[in-house]
Parts: structure tokens; sequence; C-alpha cells
């Protein structure tokens, strides 16, 4: 069974794990959001694309959600005596990635084969591929102004309320090779359980991977970012609040009008109602097997 999956941030990469456990190496492409990458300390980051690789590859921080496990700080430490910024936490096994991906990127690589050249060092059995090669970059639009995302999310702690989200580059961004024919050839399409608008969001601005998915031949099943009507980290649901007026089931529907055919929420949200179908699950996933038996579930919905 060939399954794509939409994917951001630390929850996606968590559901990432769960399905790349139960389907068979190969079977598994995880297209990945890229509106998030900063560049620090003149270091190409890209963060969703880190979280995917360390959680698939087992070498992710587990208790922090993100990083690398046993992770030191030194190189930071030493750059910030020298005056270098420090608002954004790298470590060092961290940074040995990102030295990497920014020589390749400085020479002309283009940021999917980057990609796959690292998920290949890891040995990854699951492909993942940056949504595109071309810059694509997450904006927030605050009553405090107008902010590239890492400086309101890390920087400012996300504690402006947001009005509006915009992703610099996307009209003129293309899908980086091997997306849209991973999304034609897939028996089923999948949008992890991630923030609509900063995770998954800057994936369908790229028009021809939201065009390839709403002719899609098969099922799109989405799994709700919310445990309760609450995000289990991060600001979606005050988000969900301020841009589509609350965080039912039914507001998270709302974001992917015309791309989904069912939403996976958790059994703390229902009953409730959508446009869509709704299939009641235990969402939060506290460990492994959690992983795996909500992947299952999401599965068997896709295949309906």
């Amino acid at each position: 069974m060939k399954a794509v999956l939409l994917s951001g941030g630390g929850g996606g990469a968590r559901f990432a794990h769960g399905l790349s456990d139960i389907l068979e190496p190969g079977e598994l492409t995880v297209i990945g959001n890229v509106g998030d990458d900063v560049e620090i300390l003149g270091l190409h980051v890209s963060p969703d694309l880190d979280s995917l690789l360390y959680a698939l590859g087992g070498l992710i921080d587990s208790e922090r959600g993100w990083g690398r496990a046993d992770e030191t700080w030194n190189a930071l430490e030493s750059a910030t005596s020298f005056g270098g910024e420090d608002w954004f936490r790298l470590g060092d096994r961290d940074i040995g990635l990102h030295l990497v991906r920014t020589r390749a990127l400085r020479e002309g690589t283009p940021l999917s084969e980057v990609t796959a050249r690292l998920t290949g060092r890891v040995g990854l059995n699951a492909q993942i591929i940056p949504a595109t090669d071309d810059r694509l970059r997450t904006h927030v639009v605050t009553r405090a102004g107008r902010f590239q995302f890492q400086e309101w999310f890390v920087g400012r702690g996300h504690r402006d309320e947001v009005d509006e989200v915009e992703y610099e580059g996307a009209v003129a961004a293309r899908p980086a090779p091997g997306v849209v024919e991973a999304l034609e050839a897939a028996d089923a399409i999948l949008i992890a359980p991630s923030n609509p608008y900063l995770s998954i969001g800057p994936i369908l601005a790229v028009s021809a991977i939201r065009d390839a998915i709403e002719h899609r031949r098969v099922r799109c099943v989405a799994v709700s970012p919310l445990v309760g009507g609450a995000a289990v980290t991060g600001p979606a649901a005050r988000m969900l609040t301020c841009m589509a007026g609350g965080t039912t089931p039914a507001h998270v529907t709302d974001c992917y009008k015309g791309v989904i055919d069912a939403l996976v929420i958790d059994e703390s949200d229902a009953p409730a109602v959508a446009h869509v179908e709704l299939v009641v699950a235990q969402t939060l996933m506290r460990d492994r097997e959690a992983e795996r038996r909500l992947a299952e579930l999401v599965l068997e919905a896709a295949c309906a």
C-alpha cells in the first residue's frame, strides 16, 4: 500500500513514525513543510524536515519532541559568547546536519536532493520530500506587525494573536520532483495532526500540490491537531479561534474544504458534525504503541 502524508511539526513527525512502523519499506512518502525554514548563524535550518528525519530515524529527543537526543550545546554557547544570536536553539549534533545541508545548497544542490541524501545516510525506509525546492516562507500578520514565522513562533514565543497567514513565494513555487507523482500513485493520502495554517497550509499553498489532491482518485483523510478543543502543543487552537471562529471539528474541516474526505477526531471532541465524515479515535500519541494504533485507524479510514 502506498501512502502519502502531508506533515509538519512534532505531531506530524510522531504520526509519520507510527505509519512507518506499520507500512512496508518504501510504501510511505512524506511531503514536508518548508514554510518555516530559516537561516540561523549562516546555516539553513529546515525544522520540519529535520523533525521527520530524526523521528523516522530514531534520533529525536522524545522528551522535548524536537532536536536530537543526547544533545549538547557547546557550539551555541561559544557563538553566543562572541556575540552570535541565541534565540533559536541549535544543538551540536543538530548543527552537524545544518552544516552539510547548507554547503550542499550553496553548491547548487536542490533541497529535495539534499534531503534524499540525508535520509539515505540515516537509512530510512520512508521517503521525505520537501513540498518545494523553491523559496517559500510563512509570515504571520498580527496587531504587533508582520513577522517571519520563526521570529514570531520562537523569537516572540507566539504570544501575538494571528489575524492572517501569508505564504511568501507560494504563487511561483513548483512542487519538488516526485511530489505530484507520489500523490498520483498513492493508495491513500493523509494529513498529519499538524497546525492547518502553519504546517499544512504552506504545502497546500503550492497550487500544483493542491490541484493534485483536489483531483485525487483515492480518499484523503486528515487527523485533527486538537484534543478536547485544545492544541496538544503550539498555537493551533488560538489560531482557529481567531481565524476560523472556533475549535470544533467543523472549524478544522473548514481549513481543508475540497481537500479531505474524512477527519479523524479525538473522542473528547465527539459527538460533532462537519461537512465531511468524522471518525472518532484516541488521537493523543503518548507512546509508540499509540502512534501505531492511530496510524492503523487512519489507514483503515482512508481505505474505507
